[in-house]
């Protein structure tokens, strides 16, 4: 038996043992990584630097961007390190971090898809109205209101968390530090505090969700009584990235926090760890690059600059 304050490391879930398969886990990790910071890169750089995209769905998508950004980061980095170098172990102050970043991302990337839930509401139900209704002012002052929401949630739950005295060992049933995986390290009853915040913190989420539905209800209602195909297609261009985005991000966190407990294994458990916590980072930029001609036009000029400047450059040097 160990307490909190004799901790100085925990020990996360490995993928498998085989150290065959742990070098090939690094290299898909590290492909799904690149390809995460590749895609939510182009699309930061691309949103800053593109004059016509300076307009709130597009200021909403850079912020989105940063997040899976940051997200992407927090997690796979020490999974990639530690199947490298055929090791399990996370500092203390590690797994706090982790905690706190994998929250506070989290919570603040749900809170934007709300956001942005309701920016294609207006955009499509209340055109006329949409400048009034989501200026610069206002989108600056919900975007801020997302993360500073996110961060004292994060900052609430991480320091309740690691305030428990931990009395089960060290090791975690999880590639990365998550809460629930912490709590079942906690004494016998002493968790029940950071069980009602978690709750607390499930409603929130669940309104959100009614709030990303009601939207989505109006906006569909909306796109039945528009005639013209052009209408259709314009509409549906800019909101089935959207919600395809968020039918990813709370089906994977749905099933992994929800599921019956007839079906849980720690095999389970990592594979749907990956689906909520990396895959949807890395396929974002994917998702809404493919139906939004717009961006992608943005995109290849962008790039067309960069290797137009690198002949040129190539040919001065020459």
């Amino acid at each position: 038996m160990s307490n909190s304050s004799s901790i100085t490391q925990f020990l996360l879930l490995a993928f498998t043992d085989t150290r065959e398969l742990q070098l090939l886990h690094f290299w898909l990790f590290l492909g799904i990584y690149l390809a995460g910071l590749l895609g939510n890169g182009l699309i930061i750089t691309t949103i800053a630097c593109d004059q016509h995209l300076h307009t709130p769905m597009y200021f909403f998508l850079f912020s989105l961007s940063l997040l899976d950004l940051g997200s992407i980061s927090t997690t796979v980095p020490k999974y990639m390190a530690n199947s490298l170098w055929n090791t399990r172990a996370i500092s203390y102050m590690g797994c706090v971090a982790q905690v706190f970043f994998v929250l506070f991302l989290f919570s603040a990337e749900y809170s934007l898809l709300t956001v942005m839930s309701y920016d294609r509401y207006v955009a499509i139900c209340k055109p006329l109205h949409y400048g009034t209704l989501l200026g610069s002012r206002a989108c600056v002052h919900m975007a801020a209101a997302a993360w500073g929401a996110a961060f004292l949630n994060a900052l609430l739950h991480t320091a309740n968390t690691f305030s428990l005295p931990l009395c089960q060992g060290n090791a975690v049933d999880q590639f990365f530090c998550e809460i629930p995986q912490v709590l079942k390290l906690s004494c016998s009853q002493s968790y029940l505090r950071e069980v009602g915040l978690l709750g607390i913190s499930a409603l929130l989420s669940f309104g959100c969700f009614v709030s990303i539905v009601v939207s989505y209800l109006q906006i569909f209602r909306a796109v039945l009584r528009i005639c013209s195909e052009q209408g259709w297609h314009k509409a549906f261009s800019t909101c089935l990235p959207h919600l395809a985005v968020v039918s990813l991000f709370i089906s994977a966190g749905v099933f992994a926090y929800l599921k019956p407990s007839s079906v849980a294994s720690p095999s389970l458990d990592l594979v749907v760890s990956v689906l909520y916590s990396v895959l949807p980072p890395a396929l974002n930029p994917l998702i809404y690059s493919l139906r939004n001609q717009q961006l992608k036009d943005a995109v290849w000029k962008l790039i067309s600059g960069w290797v137009s400047e690198a002949i040129n450059c190539s040919s001065c040097t020459a």
